[in-house]
C-alpha cells in the first residue's frame, strides 16, 4: 500500500484511518467485507489511473490483506454487533454513514471539482447511495449491496432516509448505477427490484450472468460467501471484453461525466 498515503482523518471528533491516492475530483472507495483487500485497492488504483483522488476508509478487518475464511468471519461477525453498522433488517441507515458523508465533504474541500462520488461495495454497497443525503455527492455506485443480511429485499434505509433521496434524485437528477451477479443470494433481484421501486428510472441496475464470475476467488468468497458476488474485485476477470471489465469501465465512464464533464 505504499504507493496510498495512511491519513488519520476526524470527521465529528470520531477519527478513522483514510488511504488516498491520486488527483483530481474525489472518490470516495468504501472497501467490501472482509477489509480493504488487495482487489479492492486495485480497483482503488483504477479509479486513480482515471483521474481521480481516491479516499478509501479503513471501516473493518485488516488493510491490504487476504484474510482467512475464518478470520472474515469473525470480522463479519464483529461488524454486525458494531453501533455503526445495522446488518439486519429493522435497524435503518447505518450510523457509520454520517461520518462518510463527512468525509465526502472534507474531500470535497480539498479536491474541488463539480462534486464526489461515492462506491460501496458488499456490506458498504448501500452506503454510496445513502451518502447522496450529502449535496456535494452526485455520482453513487451500488455494488452488489448485501444488507440488510436478513431480508433479501429490504434496503438498509430509514424510511425519512429512503423519502429523502428519493427527493434529492428527482430534484438534482442524480442517476444511481449498480451491479450484480444474477445468481448472487447476498444481492437478490428482490433487493434491485426494491431500489427501483423507491428511485424509478434513475436506478440503473445491471445484472452478469453467474458464468462472469471469477471461479477461483480468494478463502472468504470461496468459502463463506459461496455465490457470484464481488464484480469488480474478488470475482473480476481481468480478461478483455470480460463482462467484468466492461462492468468496470462502465463506472469509471460514469465517474467521468459525472465528475469531470467535458465543458
Amino acid at each position: 500500500m505504499t504507493d496510498f498515503s495512511r491519513r488519520p482523518l476526524a470527521v465529528g471528533g470520531v477519527t478513522k484511518t483514510v488511504y488516498v491516492a491520486g488527483s483530481g475530483p474525489a472518490v470516495v472507495l468504501m472497501p467490501e467485507m472482509p477489509g480493504i483487500s488487495p482487489d479492492v485497492l486495485r480497483f482503488a488504483r483504477w479509479v486513480r489511473d482515471a483521474g481521480f483522488t481516491v479516499f478509501v476508509p479503513s471501516l473493518f478487518g485488516a488493510d491490504g490483506a487476504y484474510p482467512t475464511a475464518e478470520a472474515g468471519e469473525q470480522v463479519v461477525r464483529r461488524a454486525c454487533v458494531s453501533a455503526e453498522f445495522r446488518a439486519f433488517a429493522g435497524g435503518g441507515t447505518s450510523p457509520v454513514t454520517t461520518w462518510l458523508r463527512g468525509l465526502a465533504r472534507l474531500a470535497h474541500t480539498e479536491c474541488g471539482g463539480p462534486g464526489v462520488g461515492a462506491i460501496g461495495l458488499c456490506f458498504t454497497g448501500n452506503f454510496a447511495l445513502t451518502m447522496a443525503l450529502e449535496p456535494a455527492v452526485i455520482a453513487s455506485v451500488v455494488n452488489h449491496p448485501s444488507l440488510p443480511l436478513d431480508d433479501p429485499g429490504g434496503l438498509e434505509l430509514a424510511d425519512e432516509d429512503a423519502l429523502a433521496i428519493r427527493d434529492r434524485v428527482s430534484h438534482d437528477g442524480l442517476k444511481i448505477l449498480a451491479y450484480r451477479f444474477e445468481g448472487d443470494r447476498w444481492c437478490t433481484g428482490r433487493r434491485f427490484a426494491a431500489y427501483q421501486a423507491l428511485l424509478g428510472d434513475a436506478f440503473d441496475g445491471r445484472v452478469l450472468p453467474n458464468s462472469a464470475a471469477n471461479t477461483d476467488p480468494p478463502p472468504f468468497f470461496r468459502d463463506v460467501v459461496g455465490t457470484p458476488h464481488s464484480v469488480v474485485t474478488a470475482h473480476f476477470v481481468d480478461a478483455e471484453g470480460h463482462p467484468t471489465v466492461r462492468a468496470r469501465d462502465e463506472i469509471l465512464a460514469y465517474l467521468t461525466d459525472r465528475l469531470r464533464p467535458v465543458p
